[in-house]
Formats: C-alpha cells, structure tokens, sequence
C-alpha cells in the first residue's frame, strides 16, 4: 500500500469515527410519561414532566402544564418505591370530554394553571432539553401544589367534595 493510499484510508476511517460522535437527535421524537420524584408533608409533589415545542421557552410552559395535567386527569406515576404514585383528581370516566370547556379555560394562555406549580425548588441542572431541526424537548422538574389545585377544583365545583 502506498502512502497516498494509506492517508486516504486513514482520512475516510477519521470521517466515520467522528461522523458517529454527533449528538442522537431522535431522542426528541419520543413520548415520555410524567414521575414522581419527591413529595412534601404539605401536599406538594415534585413531578418530573416533559413538554415539546419550538423553542426552549414554550417547551419549559408545556411541560409544567402537563404536570399540572396529569395529576387532575391521569394520576402520575413513582419513580421511587418510597413515594406512593398519585391518583388523578378526577376519576371519572370521559372527565376530559366532560370538562372541556372548563379545562380550556384552566390552561389558558395566562390562566390559572400557573398558580399551582413552579419551577423555584428545582435543583441546579434539573432541567434540560434536547434539540432538533423542529422541536425542542424540555424535561423539568416541576413542583405541584395538589391540595390547593383540589381546592380550586371544588371550590369550581368540578370536583365533588
């Protein structure tokens, strides 16, 4: 083999190596479901949520809204055996199509769905988010305030006391 040879071969086996170094963009396209990672004596939940959007700001709001979301709707699973999975608020059946109107309204631009969490007991580098050409997926650690959003929910009279 000569040497031109051996630089080519040695510069295409380079190209592969370092080709195979990017970041995984797909990573993005998948569904994940809300956590449980850490509960308070107080009601408060630290749920680990997920949300998808264009940019980083939007998908930071999806996902405290679906936090939100899933402990009224879906209940949220545990992470750890030493935390009880939470039921949903609202256990009846068809309850999103039954409320809708209300449930729109709820997490509305602005609305009041943003009363009950926040992102300020986070833990430095909690959160982070993968990118690609069309979306962002952020994967936040939001806390939930359940007992007032079971309050709100009956003082609305959606929830039966």
């Amino acid at each position: 083999m000569n040497k031109r040879s051996f630089i080519a071969l040695a510069f295409i086996a380079m190209l592969v190596v370092l080709a195979g170094c990017g970041a995984r963009r797909s990573q993005a396209y998948y569904d994940y479901n809300s956590k449980i990672i850490a509960s308070e004596l107080d009601g408060a939940y630290t749920i680990r949520a997920f949300g998808r959007a264009r940019n980083a700001v939007d998908a930071y709001e999806k996902a405290q809204k679906q936090a939100v979301r899933d402990v009224i709707l879906l209940g949220v699973e545990s992470s750890d055996a030493t935390v009880k999975p939470l039921k949903a608020l609202l256990l009846e059946v068809n309850a999103e199509q039954k409320y809708e109107d209300y449930l729109n309204a709820f997490f509305a631009e602005g609305g009041p769905w943003q009363n009950y969490c926040n992102l300020r007991q986070r833990r430095i580098l909690s959160s982070n988010f993968a990118r690609t050409d069309a979306q962002v997926v952020a994967q936040v650690s939001v806390t939930v305030f359940r007992n007032e959003l079971k309050a709100r929910l009956i003082a609305d009279g959606i929830l039966k006391q």
